[in-house]
């Protein structure tokens, strides 16, 4: 089995699937084996539960992707997608997830590639939002589809922008 490390040497595309609190200790360890023109996709909400109640983590960079940005190498390119999907829903590979995914990054190359995954995916849609700093948006609506399962005890609360065609 592979490090982590050289997983990312060898990878054009880095997915970042870990718990947030394990986001800087884990880029501070891979950050020097990233090679040129790779892309990271950050699909990290700061989310905690505590006593039955869920928050977002106050992140001093302002999200996230914001943090991961912050931590990666300048020859790296980022984009926030995956975040409003549950995990759960992306493991059940014979449901199409008929909604909509929103796509940010910090290059318009960024937002593109990570686009292109995000169509390989039955019945999903990539919504390109912008800049990487639209995380920020990204993660509260997470939050609140979070919530939405919870006080309708769902499991798979997920969006779809109307009107787009």
């Amino acid at each position: 089995m592979d490090t982590n490390a050289a997983a990312v040497a060898r990878a054009d595309i880095v997915v970042l699937t870990i718990p947030f609190s394990s986001v800087a200790p884990l880029l501070d360890d891979v950050r020097a084996h990233f090679t040129a023109g790779a892309l990271a996709i950050d699909v990290t909400v700061p989310v905690t539960f505590a006593g039955g109640k869920m928050a977002l983590i106050d992140v001093p960079e302002g999200s996230a992707a914001e943090h991961v940005r912050a931590r990666l190498p300048e020859h790296v390119s980022l984009a926030g997608t995956f975040k409003t999907l549950p995990a759960h829903v992306l493991d059940d590979l014979g449901q199409s997830l008929d909604c909509d995914e929103f796509v940010c990054g910090d290059s318009d190359e960024a937002r593109s590639r990570a686009s292109g995954l995000v169509r390989m995916l039955p019945g999903l849609r990539a919504i390109d939002v912008g800049l990487l700093a639209r995380a920020r948006s990204i993660e509260h609506v997470t939050a609140l589809a979070i919530a939405i399962n919870r006080r309708h005890k769902i499991h798979s609360a997920r969006f779809r922008v109307v009107g787009l065609s």
